[in-house]
């Protein structure tokens, strides 16, 4: 069972969304970022760098105090203003790629994530949880929701798809040619049948969001402290976060490219890999692998299929079946030896939204002797290694949608 909540969100005014809704900051290239900071004053960029103002870097608690002036001053300016009773908020996204999305921005327990109801499938790195806890704690609000996502339900798509008969209170297409929308469900029957349902839903899953989540824990553990009239209906029991149904997330794989091939000549490195996998020179065709335990090798400008030779590998648990892990496990780490996935600096992850060739074109501009391709991990696959309380290795997965900061905000 789950507790979903309306609030009262923090919204730009429907004049000034489309110049206020910003993609993540580290999405940005520094000339993005700078032609936005620029030309755009209405940008969020601004709120969550506001050392551009003054030419400066600046970082730690001077940063997050800052953060919050500009932010308050976005709404003294009127450029924010916070809606008077709380809703549920349908957001729906027609990304360049005519991929539809509709989901619904809510506040989500963090009880139900400390007793794993709200389920993980990722490590969390406990300096960056602190650093980002340290950061809310501060700024009082948070601009970029969790991607929770839950099994179909006709009740929820029915209220989502009557609710978009009427027009948008938002809908603004961005230079990236996404276009988004969003309307306010404030109807006190629509609310309460979307808690209730919810309240039915046995468990929800992260599908991308697992520091923010982390940090709104230990948030919640600071400020429960600070409160001695705690009664855990306070703002910081929740936090904000996009629901999904899993049928329309969309999953991609994280291809690896590997800087080198650990002293080994390109002979001996395919000796020791066709231990594990039957190797098959493609030559100059680009091959993109279809079926699980199946990859694609790219090296000194030729192709490889490489299929797993599964009378030499064990399948114990859900994680073993998981590309992702089985690369790690009988190439990257025994072979090429890496087995610091997040910090070693020899491996690099490029998103499969990208095809195969713009791998090939990463090794063949020599920052990268070789590069891996594999096929998507699977929604199923995701919650059983979560319900199983395991994690995927870094960068297993790259997960759509992704909306934008600064168009629902929740304060606490």
């Amino acid at each position: 069972m789950t507790k979903i909540l309306p609030f009262k969100a923090v919204r730009p005014t429907r004049d000034k969304v489309s110049l206020v809704a910003s993609r993540s900051y580290q999405s940005y290239t520094q000339a993005e970022r700078e032609a936005r900071l620029d030309y755009n004053p209405f940008s969020f960029l601004h709120i969550v760098n506001p050392g551009y103002k003054y030419d400066k870097e600046i970082s730690g608690e001077a940063r997050y105090n800052l953060v919050k002036n500009r932010y308050l001053e976005f709404k003294e300016d009127g450029i924010f203003k916070q809606d008077t009773k709380p809703c549920f908020y349908i957001y729906k996204i027609v990304d360049r790629d005519h991929q539809v999305f509709n989901g619904i921005v809510a506040a989500a327990s963090v009880e139900d994530y400390t007793n794993n109801i709200i389920k993980k499938h990722e490590d969390t790195i406990a300096a960056r949880e602190i650093v980002f806890k340290d950061y809310l704690k501060t700024v009082g609000f948070n601009a970029e929701p969790v991607l929770l996502t839950y099994p179909d339900n006709s009740t929820i798509k029915t209220i989502i798809n009557e609710k978009q008969k009427e027009r948008a209170e938002f809908e603004f297409t961005t230079t990236y040619r996404d276009t988004h929308l969003l309307w306010l469900i404030d109807k006190e029957e629509d609310i309460n049948a979307i808690a209730e349902t919810f309240n039915q839903t046995k468990t929800l899953y992260i599908a991308d969001g697992h520091h923010r989540s982390s940090s709104s824990k230990l948030l919640c553990e600071d400020l429960k402290m600070d409160n001695k009239a705690h009664t855990g209906e306070e703002s910081y029991n929740f936090f904000m976060s996009y629901l999904i149904s899993e049928s329309e997330l969309r999953i991609h794989e994280f291809n690896r490219l590997v800087k080198d091939l650990n002293g080994l000549t390109k002979e001996e490195f395919l000796i020791q890999l066709d231990t594990m996998y039957r190797i098959e020179n493609r030559g100059i065709t680009p091959y993109q692998p279809s079926k699980a335990h199946h990859f694609s090798m790219y090296l000194d400008g030729e192709f490889y299929s490489l299929y797993l030779r599964k009378t030499n590998y064990q399948f114990n648990t859900s994680l073993d079946q998981l590309d992702a892990q089985l690369l790690f496990k009988t190439i990257l780490e025994p072979i090429l030896g890496i087995t610091d996935l997040r910090n070693d600096d020899r491996i690099h992850y490029l998103s499969g939204k990208k095809d195969i060739v713009n791998l090939k074109s990463k090794v063949d501009s020599k920052a990268y002797t070789v590069g891996f391709g594999m096929i998507p991990a699977t929604i199923t696959q995701m919650k059983q290694i979560a319900d199983d309380g395991l994690t995927m290795p870094p960068k297993s997965t790259y997960i759509e949608p992704k909306i934008r900061s600064g168009v629902t905000i929740y304060e606490f």
